[in-house]
This record gives structure tokens, C-alpha cells and sequence, in this order.
């Protein structure tokens, strides 16, 4: 008997774990909940509330393939060993298949599972299905990992330009087992704090996080048909509809990367041919994903809370309570920045281009350590993904690989201007400034320091602030 142990990864198509497990043999599924866990990796409750709503579908297909689900709640992974190796004994498992998960925490798990599998003379096998190429296995000449992005991507364009990665194929249904004696949570009694606990007014998450494979097809069908030729120039403005919005879909594995790599090449029949500028500016997109997926492997020191460069670990960052409990809530008085934050404590989500301005803010402008950052957007993110948010985090921070040079600081106000210029984006988020005419509503108070608003005055000097951060910079 076959043990598939799901993860990150509720799907059953392009699944590599799952195709190799049930090409091996009878199968039964397994899915461990781990709740203290996830307080500990600060996961969002909305990200939480799609991955139950997403197990809830991945049950309905198991269950249409005769493949039995097992749902256990342990609440830390130091448990999780004893409880493997219990569950392999009691229903006779030969080998446990399961997908590589790269965070430290998550290896170290996985070492002790092995560990304990091998007291039992019982195989642990396991896949690369996070990324498009095996993490380890992309190496410059002189076989050392990338740490420039350019230069990744070069390597993997000619690897795609011999052939796509192939996506595996859904397996087909089994012989009934009997799992009368199977014993599982069931989801409705799985105890987890309720999003509106945190938000009284939370969008429905179903409503704007659909779940299910089908969904996410939706969802990519929809962009690459609708909108993938425009995504170069609209990917950046906030108020249009222009990014593919599957991070969430990925990130929980509801959808693989090989398989959005072969839909953007399906008109050229597998075939790796750029035809336009908006395919090509999203597939960079999913290769800075694969880049910083890499980065996590070969540089493990970046999950442990520690800069890629080293010697920005001495940044003198302030201690300023206050000015990051106002950039928390959307109160800085910086509009772009009060409107990202805003429409990720509404909706789980912020746009991408805000995403950096709002992170050069806090870095830059207020010069509060990157990692408070970073840990809140994880906490309120539906996709937050832990290498490609530390990654946006520290190149933001000018601590990271490939990251922007620290004297190149975004004006956010400026970039609200340029990406926003009418403003639809601001009078979403704050309503306070909904009736201010395009220009002044970027910074209300620049003209009239007295103006009266229900919105507060910025917290900061742009100026000021920038020239601090340089010369912080400058004594590292």
C-alpha cells in the first residue's frame, strides 16, 4: 500500500507525487493540519480559510478516484514523525510519496519522517513539483547558484527553448479499498479562528477566492485570453485589472507552474515561442518565482530571519512602534501606501507594484526592519508564499539578492501619479479622499497643510526620511 502525503499541493492534475504513488500501487491520501504550526510561520487566517476550502474539493475528487483521505490534526511538526511511522505500521504502507517543501523547518521535518521510516524499513520518496526545474540543479559555469536574476533566467530560457517541462497526468480511479477503519477529522470540526474574528467586514472570501482546479483553469484561461497582451504595459497600474491574480492558486498548489508555463504556449503546441511582450514580461514573472524558490534552497539562511547580504545585518534600523502600527492599519498618511494596506486587510491581497511601494516605505522611508514587514503582510496575505515574500521583502530592503541599490528609493508619491493618475485606486481604499480631484488626492495636504480631512497628516518627511535612509545605508 501506497501513502501519498499532500502538502502544499491540492490538486490531483500535474501531480508529481501523486502520479508516482499511484503508479506504484494502491493508494490512500494524507493531509496533516497543523494550526500551532501555523501561528508559529505566521499564516494568514484567510490563506488558512482557502487551503480547508480547497481540502474540501481535493476530498470530492479522492473520493471519485477510490482513494481514501486521511485527516490529521497535529498541531506542531515535531509530532509529525511518530505519527507517520504509527500510521504506516497500522495500514501496512511500504512507501510514503510526498512533494519537497524547501523551507528550513519544512527539510528538517521531512529529515525526521525519513528518520523514522527508515526504523521501519520504509521508503520515504520525494519530488520536485514546486518549481519548473529541481531545485540544486541550476548552476552557473562554475557550478555555484545564480544570485543575479538575468543570469538565472538566460540559463532557464535555453533549458525551455530545448522543451518545456511536461505536466504529468491525473491518475486514473482505483479498485475500492476499504477505509471503514480509517480513521480521519472531519473538516467542519477543524477549530480555527473565523476571519471576521479580525475583520468585521471582511469581502466573503469565497466570493473573490473561489476554490477547486476548474477555478483556477478559469482564472488563467480568462488572462491569457483576455488579458496576457496588455500585461506588460497594465501589470502596474493598481485601479486595472492586469495581473493574472493565481498567486494564491499556485502558492497553495491548486494549480502548478508547468502547468501555466504550458497554457501560455499552447498556441505554439508546446512549443517555446514568444510572440508578443506581454507573454514574455509574464513569464519572467513566474521565473522570478522559480528564482527566489531556488534561492531559498541554496541559501537556507534567508528563512531564518537573516539578510542574503550579509553585511546589511547591521542596518541600524529604528525602533519606532508607533510609525509601524500606522503603516499596519493604512494611517500614514501617504496615500498609496494607506491604500495598499487597506485593500490587503480587505481582501487578502495587494497589487504587486503596490506591494513594493509600500515595502520601500517602511524599509526607506521610516527605516523599520524589513522582517516586521514581512511578517505582517504574511499574516494578512491570502498567497503569501514564504520565498517569494522574504524575496520582495529584502529586494525592497536593498538586503537581498538582486535587490535595488539602496540610494534607489521609490517616491510614493510620485509612483502613485504615474500608476494611478486619475486616483481610482485611492478612492477605492479611502473613501476620506474620494471627493478630491486627481491631483491633489496623491498628497492632499502638499498645497494646504491646513486642509481639514478625515485622514491623517504623513507621519514622515519624503525628503528627510530618503536622506536618512542613505546615509543609514552608507555606514553599514
Amino acid at each position: 500500500m501506497q501513502l501519498i502525503w499532500f502538502r502544499q499541493d491540492l490538486r490531483i492534475h500535474d501531480h508529481t507525487a501523486l502520479w508516482h504513488a499511484t503508479s506504484a500501487g494502491s493508494c490512500i491520501a494524507l493531509v496533516i493540519l497543523s494550526p500551532k504550526q501555523w501561528q508559529l510561520h505566521h499564516d494568514a487566517t484567510i490563506k488558512i480559510d482557502f487551503y480547508l476550502r480547497q481540502l474540501e474539493q481535493l476530498q470530492i475528487q479522492l473520493h471519485a478516484l477510490n482513494i481514501p483521505l486521511v485527516v490529521a490534526t497535529i498541531d506542531l511538526w515535531q509530532d509529525v514523525p511518530a505519527y507517520i511511522q504509527d500510521l504506516c505500521s497500522k495500514l501496512n504502507i511500504s512507501t510514503v510519496h510526498s512533494n519537497i517543501e524547501l523551507g528550513v523547518h519544512e527539510l528538517d521535518r521531512d529529515a525526521k519522517v525519513q528518520a523514522a521510516l527508515d526504523q521501519q524499513s520504509k521508503a520515504f520518496e520525494l519530488y520536485h513539483d514546486r518549481t519548473l526545474f529541481p531545485v540544486g540543479t541550476i548552476r552557473n559555469q562554475s557550478g555555484l547558484p545564480y544570485q543575479v536574476f538575468g543570469a538565472f533566467k538566460k540559463n532557464l530560457y535555453e533549458k525551455l527553448s530545448i522543451a518545456l517541462t511536461p505536466c504529468y497526468p491525473a491518475p486514473e480511479a482505483q479498485s475500492k479499498i476499504d477505509s471503514r477503519d480509517l480513521k480521519s477529522v472531519h473538516l467542519d470540526h477543524v477549530k480555527l479562528p473565523s476571519i471576521h474574528d479580525f475583520y468585521p467586514e471582511f469581502v466573503p472570501p469565497e466570493h473573490v477566492w473561489p476554490v477547486g482546479e476548474d477555478a483556477a483553469w478559469n482564472i488563467l484561461d480568462e488572462f491569457l485570453e483576455h488579458q496576457v497582451r496588455q500585461y506588460k504595459t497594465e501589470r502596474d497600474l493598481p485601479h486595472v485589472q492586469g495581473t493574472s491574480q493565481l498567486s494564491a492558486y499556485l502558492n497553495t498548489g491548486i494549480i502548478s507552474v508547468r502547468q501555466c508555463v504550458q497554457a501560455l504556449f499552447r498556441e505554439h503546441h508546446g512549443h517555446f515561442f514568444i510572440d508578443h511582450e506581454g507573454q514574455q514580461t509574464w513569464l519572467d514573472e513566474l521565473l522570478w518565482r522559480e528564482f527566489y524558490q531556488h534561492i531559498l534552497f541554496d541559501f537556507p539562511r534567508v528563512s531564518k530571519h537573516r539578510p542574503f547580504k550579509q553585511n546589511t545585518q547591521n542596518i541600524a534600523w529604528r525602533d519606532a512602534p508607533e510609525d509601524l502600527e500606522a503603516w499596519q492599519q493604512g494611517q500614514t498618511g501617504i496615500p498609496i501606501v494607506d491604500a495598499g494596506i487597506r485593500q490587503m486587510l480587505a481582501t487578502g491581497w495587494m497589487h504587486n507594484r503596490v506591494r513594493m511601494i509600500v515595502a520601500m516605505f517602511l524599509c526607506k522611508n521610516l527605516l523599520i526592519d524589513w522582517r516586521k514587514g514581512e511578517q505582517w503582510f504574511m499574516q494578512h496575505l491570502i498567497d503569501g508564499d514564504l520565498a517569494a515574500n522574504n524575496g520582495g521583502w529584502q529586494w525592497c530592503a536593498s538586503t537581498g539578492t538582486d535587490s535595488v541599490p539602496y540610494f534607489r528609493i521609490f517616491n510614493p508619491v510620485s509612483q502613485s501619479q504615474k500608476f494611478d493618475p486619475n486616483g481610482d485606486y485611492l478612492r477605492q481604499w479611502l473613501p476620506e479622499l474620494a471627493h478630491l480631484d486627481a491631483k491633489s488626492i496623491h498628497d492632499p495636504y502638499a498645497k494646504n497643510p491646513n486642509l481639514k480631512l478625515d485622514y491623517p497628516k504623513p507621519i514622515v518627511d519624503l525628503k528627510q526620511s530618503r536622506v536618512r535612509a542613505i546615509e543609514t545605508f552608507k555606514r553599514i
